[in-house]
């Protein structure tokens, strides 16, 4: 056992030295910088070419940039503050006008700029159809009494704070309805995050306090390769495939093959991916490579499930063979969760972006509901998983067996389950699910190194609501938190949503302690 603990310590050890260096910083790229994208209407990751950008400090200017041809464009600052940019009307193609925002107006905009670089979107609309629009308007005289009754109209508006929560307006019964879907939308991506957490406590009775942080993680590796992985994503591409063939080689071959030999093996795919980590990272952007975000999705969900089947492989099985109490393992999942949160800000940066191509795009209505393309393919990407987990779980050997451990370890031991490799497996699954979680939760919102510490306490709060220890408590917990989070924003303000899901915990602990799908059990 020391021995196999001291080979993983020694391969992560070489890992992070031959790994490349970490995405520059704002300090090492000399200062902050603004950057962003300049698209078109129909599809931004078709990006236009050629346009200008000019940044100005006051009526200095401090820079000038030209997009690419992903329309792409940055231009580095002196330091933190507020910077106007400009777009260049003459360098617009004829074809294209700036899009009015609350943001850009006349092609100009004030941004702030904090520590690191900040990030811009501009929107072109098609000219033709903006004269149009801009023609069919009617300009009424300051006199017309309409003026005023609109006017009058948009102050009263305003002034009642009750029909603008979170950008949604207009009357009860549609508020009701468009927080609704928006709060199962929210429910399902929290019911995909928390499954994990809840069989790993149901499989090991371990509160895993970085399963956040493991949910952070498969959004940053999505980011990564759909935004062109280079040297540091091939690298760690190599050292997770390593990682991944020795873990799966003690799951099959334990038993089979004598542990000098087994111990050979798995150190030799774990020098094999360091060394292929190494030439990669030598390689640099010569070998770059980008896919889309589906695929760079699954790619994060296989790592995510490395992340967890290492973890589960080589700390907490480990630890549970020394009997090291529940509330050591605790603090262990505490300090593991802010190691893998610095090690995420220190190789991938603080800023908070949005998946390329998903910023901006046009409602689809349907009634009184409107939601983004993107939201709609969550929700139906987290029922499909939903289904197919319950399926795993109902149906499979596997699944009986997660089931069975889940509901009493000792007995499903001296039944002749292997429970070491069902653990692993649910590890397995737990990160993978993560991972698809904060996939999921980044194209919804944006991708940054605290994003699953957010979530945390929510995905906490749906598993005690569920039941601890059960898939589908977890299911319906996530759903219900989703729901009264966002619901209780029709009446109270948007800030105080979480704080509503937790007391909805709070009140379900005194009144169903085990949960609304858990078990009594008899304690002494």
């Amino acid at each position: 056992m020391r021995t196999r603990l001291v080979t993983v310590l020694l391969a992560l050890i070489t890992a992070i030295l031959v790994i490349p260096g970490p995405v520059a910083t704002a300090d090492e790229q000399g200062g902050e910088s603004l950057m962003g994208q300049i698209g078109q209407p129909d599809d931004r990751d078709q990006g236009v070419e050629g346009i200008q950008v000019t940044v100005f400090d006051g009526d200095d200017e401090v820079g000038t940039s030209e997009t690419d041809s992903d329309g792409d464009w940055e231009v580095e600052v002196p330091g933190p503050g507020t910077y106007r940019l400009v777009v260049d009307q003459g360098s617009l193609p004829d074809a294209y006008t700036v899009r009015e925002t609350q943001l850009v107006v006349d092609g100009e905009a004030e941004v702030e700029v904090e520590n690191g670089a900040q990030r811009v979107l501009i929107v072109l609309d098609d000219a033709q159809t903006a004269a149009e629009n801009e023609s069919e308007t009617d300009s009424p005289s300051p006199d017309d009494p309409a003026t005023e009754e609109d006017q009058e109209d948009e102050e009263a508006a305003a002034d009642d704070e009750s029909l603008q929560v979170e950008g949604v307006s207009g009357g009860f019964g549609e508020r009701f309805a468009q927080l609704t879907v928006v709060g199962l939308l929210f429910g399902l991506v929290i019911a995909i995050s928390a499954i994990g957490l809840s069989l790993i406590f149901g499989t090991t009775k371990l509160i895993n306090f970085a399963h956040g942080d493991m949910v952070t993680f498969g959004a940053m590796m999505a980011l990564l390769f759909s935004t062109g992985a280079a040297g540091l994503g091939n690298s760690l591409l190599a050292i997770f495939a390593g990682l991944g063939a020795a873990i799966l080689l003690g799951a099959f071959l334990e038993n089979k093959l004598a542990p000098v030999v087994l111990l050979a093996l798995q150190w030799s795919s774990i020098v094999v991916g360091i060394v292929l980590a190494t030439v990669l990272g030598m390689a640099g952007d010569s070998l770059e490579w980008r896919v889309p975000l589906w695929a760079s999705a699954a790619v994060a969900v296989l790592m995510g499930a490395v992340l967890g089947g290492t973890l589960e492989r080589y700390l907490w099985r480990p630890l549970r063979r020394r009997n090291v109490a529940m509330i050591q393992m605790f603090i262990v999942s505490i300090g593991l969760a802010l190691i893998l949160r610095h090690v995420i800000l220190v190789l991938l940066g603080a800023n908070r972006v949005r998946y390329s191509g998903y910023q901006v795009q046009e409602l689809v209505h349907f009634g009184p509901v409107s939601l983004p393309p993107r939201d709609l393919v969550i929700m139906v990407v987290a029922i499909v998983v939903l289904v197919l987990v319950a399926c795993l779980l109902q149906f499979t050997r596997i699944g009986t067996a997660m089931r069975a451990v889940s509901d009493n370890r000792d007995l499903s031991e001296s039944s002749g389950i292997d429970v070491d490799r069902v653990t692993l497996y649910v590890w397995f699954l737990g990160g993978g699910l993560a991972s698809l979680g904060g996939v999921l939760f980044g194209l919804n919102q944006v991708v940054d190194y605290e994003m699953g510490f957010r979530l945390l306490l929510l995905m906490f709060a749906a598993v005690i609501l569920g039941g601890l220890g059960t898939a589908y408590g977890a299911m319906v917990g996530g759903l219900a938190v989703g729901l009264v989070s966002m619901l209780s924003t029709l009446w109270f303000p948007s800030q105080l949503m979480e704080a509503w899901a937790l007391a909805l915990m709070v009140l379900m602990l005194l009144f169903r302690p085990q949960g609304l799908l858990g078990r009594r059990e008899r304690v002494g």
